[in-house]
C-alpha cells in the first residue's frame, strides 16, 4: 500500500540520494534531476569551511535498522465495523505503514528522530480513502466509536503538524488521501477545474498540461505535496507573482466534518455574501475535517517561458533591486534573491568540469571578479522566471535589465537562472546526507515589512551566534537566507540553519530550541509567525502573540461546534492545548 518509489522517512524518491565517494566527492544517484550523475568535489569542503569543523566522512552514523513501533491501540468495535464495511485493501495495521504516516518532514523533531532514535508515538491504523463516500463513512464510524482521525496528504509539512499528541488516549487513524487524485472536470471556457485533494503538484501539472493548461502553483515540495495539503497549510508557490498564493487559486473547497459538509454551493472568483466559512479552511491544518476536493483556477499554458539571473555586489544591492521591481507592476512569475552563503552553496554544487569548459569558466570568473570587481565573498544573486506572451515577457526583461544596471547588477543569463530555479527540487536531499555526519539543519520562513528586512536578518545572525555558544556546540553555526516572495508592503525571507552536533546529547532538542529562539527574534523585529509553512505544533506557543484571546476563543468555539467530540484531534495551531 506504500508507494514503493518514495523513501519511507527521508525526503523524496528512492532512486535519488547523495552518496560520498572514496575521494570525498559527492554524486547524486538516479537521473531524476540535472544534478544527478556528476562528481561534485566542492560540496563537502564547503560545509567544513562554513561550519569550521572537520567531518569524518569514513564513519557516518548508522540509521536505526529495526525501528521501534509500539503495538496498535485498537478500538475493537471500530476495527470490526471498518472490516465489515471496507475491503482489507482500504486499511492497514502494518508497522511500516503506521510509522511512515506518523510524521512529517520537520528535520529535528521528526525525521532525525525516526532515523536515529525513535518517534514518541505512532498511529494505530492507516486508512486509504478512495471516494467521498469512504470519507463520510469513516468519519461516521470514528464519531460513533470515538476514534481520532488524522488527515494525511503528502507528508511534507515542516511544522510538526503530523506529530501525534502525546496525551491522546484514543485509537489514532491516519487517513491517507493519496488515492483520491483525479481531476473530476475541466471547464475550459471559465478556466476552472475540480480536482481531488490527494493529487500531487506534479500530477496536477502533468494532467493539466496535457489539456493545454496550468495551475501555476509550484511550492518547493510540489513533487510530493498535495492540493489538500496546500489548502490545509495555506501554502505559497514559487510563481505566486503570476498565479497567486493558494488562497487566490482556489475558488471552492469541499471539507467533510463530523457535522456535515463545509463548502460553498458554487465556486466564485469573488462574492460578497457576508462572512465565509470557506476562508477558515485555509490553514486549518487537519483540525476540522478532511478536504476531499477543490475547484481551482487554471490558465492556458504561457506562450513564453524564459529564465534569467542577475548577480549583485551585495545582498543590499539585490534587496534594493527587488524593492524597486515590486513597485513597477511588471514582476516576473518568480524572482528570488539569495545571500552570499547560498550563492557560494550553489557554486559548490556545480559538477567538476575539465577542458574547454573549465577554461571558459575561468574567463568568466576573470571578467566578473577582476574586470567588474565583484567580491565572491559578498556577492548575491537573483534567479528569475518569466512567463506570459511575447510582449509581456519582453517588457519584464527590459525592466529587469534597467533596474539591474541601476543597482550595479550584472545579467548572468538564462542557463544560470534555470539551474538556480531547478536546484530547489534537488537540494532537499542534502539534509539527509548531512544527518549521517552529525550535521542537523532546519528551514524557517517569515513575512517581513520592507523596512525591517535588513534588521531581521542582522538580528537572526546575531542571535544564532549567541545560541550556538550558549549550547556549547562545536565549530560555527550556519545561517543563510533568501528572499522568495515579493509583496506591495513586505517580502518572504526563507532562512536555512545548520549546526554540527557531534558529541551533543539529544541534538534534535537543541536544534528545536534554537529555532524557537530565532522565531522569537523574528517576531520581536516585526516578522510574522510563518509565511507558508504554517503553525502546526512547532510554533503554536506563539499564537497568543499573533491574535487576541477573543479571536482564539472564537476559533475554539467554532471547532467545538462542528467537531464537539474532537474526532480530528491532531491539536495543531490554537488547538494545541
Amino acid at each position: 500500500m506504500i508507494e514503493n518509489n518514495r523513501w519511507l522517512h527521508k525526503w523524496g524518491f528512492k532512486d535519488t540520494t547523495f552518496k560520498v565517494n572514496s575521494d570525498n566527492s559527492v554524486t547524486m544517484t538516479g537521473n531524476r534531476y540535472k544534478l544527478a550523475g556528476y562528481k561534485i568535489t566542492k560540496l563537502l569542503p564547503y560545509f567544513e569551511d562554513q561550519l569550521k569543523v572537520k567531518i569524518d566522512f569514513n564513519h557516518p552514523q548508522t540509521e536505526v535498522e529495526k525501528k521501534t513501533v509500539a503495538s496498535a491501540n485498537k478500538n475493537i468495535p471500530f476495527c470490526e465495523e471498518v472490516s465489515q464495511l471496507f475491503s482489507n485493501n482500504h486499511y492497514s495495521f502494518a508497522d511500516q505503514e503506521r510509522l511512515q504516516h506518523s510524521h512529517g518532514q520537520t528535520s529535528a523533531e521528526e525525521v532525525y528522530k525516526v532515523l536515529y532514535h525513535q518517534l514518541d508515538r505512532t498511529v494505530d491504523m492507516v486508512f486509504y480513502c478512495e471516494s467521498e463516500n469512504d470519507v463520510k463513512t469513516l468519519i461516521e464510524i470514528a464519531t460513533k466509536h470515538n476514534v481520532c482521525l488524522i488527515p494525511y496528504g503528502g507528508g511534507t509539512n515542516v511544522s510538526c503538524a503530523l506529530k501525534l499528541p502525546s496525551n491522546e488516549p484514543r485509537m489514532i487513524v491516519a487517513v491517507d488521501m493519496g488515492r483520491m487524485q483525479r481531476i473530476e472536470w475541466i471547464d475550459k471556457e471559465n478556466l476552472r477545474a475540480c480536482v481531488q485533494a490527494g493529487i500531487t503538484g506534479v500530477q496536477l501539472e502533468e494532467e493539466l498540461r496535457n489539456q493545454g493548461f496550468t495551475c501555476g502553483h509550484e511550492p518547493d515540495s510540489m513533487e510530493l505535496s498535495t492540493l489538500g495539503g496546500w489548502i490545509a497549510t495555506n501554502a505559497s508557490g514559487m510563481k505566486k507573482n503570476r498565479y497567486g498564493n493558494i488562497e487566490q487559486i482556489v475558488e471552492n473547497i469541499t471539507m467533510i466534518t463530523p457535522s456535515g459538509i463545509l463548502e460553498q454551493t458554487q465556486p466564485s472568483s469573488r462574492v460578497s455574501m457576508g462572512m465565509q466559512p470557506q476562508n477558515l479552511l485555509f490553514g486549518s491544518e487537519g483540525n476540522l475535517g478532511i478536504i476531499t476536493k477543490a475547484v481551482i483556477k487554471i490558465h492556458p499554458l504561457p506562450q513564453v517561458q524564459e529564465y534569467n539571473s542577475v548577480i549583485f555586489p551585495s545582498f543590499e544591492h539585490g534587496l534594493k533591486f527587488l524593492n524597486q521591481l515590486a513597485k513597477t507592476g511588471a514582476i516576473p512569475a518568480s524572482v528570488r534573491l539569495v545571500d552570499n552563503k547560498q550563492f557560494r552553496f550553489a557554486q559548490a554544487l556545480k559538477p567538476e568540469i575539465k577542458g574547454i569548459k573549465a577554461l571558459l569558466n575561468k574567463l568568466t570568473e576573470f571578467y566578473v571578479f577582476k574586470i567588474r570587481g565583484l567580491d565572491p565573498n559578498k556577492m548575491a544573486a537573483a534567479t528569475i522566471v518569466f512567463e506570459g506572451d511575447q510582449q509581456e515577457v519582453a517588457y519584464q526583461k527590459a525592466s529587469i535589465k534597467s533596474l539591474a544596471k541601476q543597482n550595479k547588477g550584472l545579467i548572468a543569463g538564462g542557463k544560470n537562472g534555470q539551474r538556480g530555479y531547478m536546484l530547489t527540487f534537488a537540494i532537499a536531499y542534502i539534509r539527509d546526507l548531512l544527518f549521517s555526519f552529525h550535521i542537523l539543519g532546519e528551514t524557517f520562513e517569515t513575512t517581513v515589512p520592507w523596512s525591517q528586512v535588513e534588521e531581521v536578518c542582522r538580528s537572526v545572525e546575531a542571535a544564532i551566534e549567541e545560541e550556538h555558544n550558549k549550547h556549547n556546540l562545536p565549530g560555527k553555526p550556519y545561517l543563510s537566507y533568501r528572499i522568495t516572495q515579493l509583496y506591495h508592503t513586505s517580502v518572504c525571507i526563507y532562512f536555512t540553519h545548520a549546526m554540527c552536533a557531534k558529541g551533543i546529547n539529544n541534538p534534535e532538542n537543541v536544534l528545536s530550541k534554537i529555532e524557537h529562539s530565532l522565531r522569537e527574534i523574528i517576531i520581536k523585529n516585526g516578522g510574522s509567525i510563518s509565511h507558508h509553512h504554517g503553525v502546526g505544533k512547532l510554533r503554536s506557543s506563539f499564537m497568543k502573540d499573533m491574535m487576541t484571546s477573543t479571536s482564539i476563543d472564537l476559533l475554539k468555539k467554532m471547532k467545538n461546534s462542528i467537531d464537539h467530540s474532537n474526532i480530528f484531534g491532531i491539536r495543531n495551531n490554537v488547538f494545541d492545548s
